[in-house]
């Protein structure tokens, strides 16, 4: 449902992004019509976050945007000319005063989610929402750890430029895998 960044460059501002950046990676939205299986943009991301929150229930078609329909080319062809990262359906818009994040990490092979919390600070899983609200009661009655999805996109491989970070990455990833199962 969401496409990112050309392949083969950084994430964002990547290598200048410094730790702790409040900035998400996803630089385009995208959503794939139920019908033409036609891509369409999607002006921003908390319009993205509505159509996601309830996907399943409420497909997208092309006739809800205005003066478009299955027979208009696509806004976007899926090809790698950028990176895709596919979201999940049905993941809950954030609460108020909370920002959802992704971002890709630096060898492409994955995205991490964080909520950015009212505070400032993030939270990276539900234990760090649950310290959050107990050190910040005043929020217990608007926001519940039920509230947030940590689930991350899939990064779409074949649309990742098999550069030599990438490669690499990969390679390592697949060692742990062989020594873990030769351990068994």
């Amino acid at each position: 449902m969401t496409s990112g960044s050309p392949p083969g460059s950084p994430p964002s501002q990547g290598s200048q992004r410094k730790r702790g950046s409040t900035k998400d990676s996803v630089g385009l939205y995208a959503v794939q019509c139920y019908v033409c299986y036609k891509w369409r943009m999607i002006p921003t991301k908390e319009e993205f976050e509505t159509l996601r929150e309830k996907f399943t229930e409420d497909p997208w078609f092309c006739s809800r945007r205005p003066e478009c329909s299955c027979d208009d080319p696509a806004d976007i062809e899926y090809d790698s000319s950028r990176i895709w990262v596919i979201d999940k359906p049905n993941i809950p818009k954030p609460p108020p005063e909370t920002e959802r994040l992704v971002i890709m990490r630096r060898d492409f092979t994955k995205m991490d989610t964080y909520y950015v919390m009212p505070n400032g600070k993030r939270a990276r899983c539900a234990g760090d929402v649950d310290k959050f609200l107990e050190a910040n009661p005043e929020y217990k009655n608007r926001i519940s750890v039920s509230d947030f999805n940590f689930a991350p996109p899939k990064v779409v491989e074949e649309t990742v430029s098999h550069n030599s970070a990438w490669k690499a990455a990969k390679a390592k990833k697949q060692d742990k895998a062989d020594a873990s199962s030769a351990q068994k």
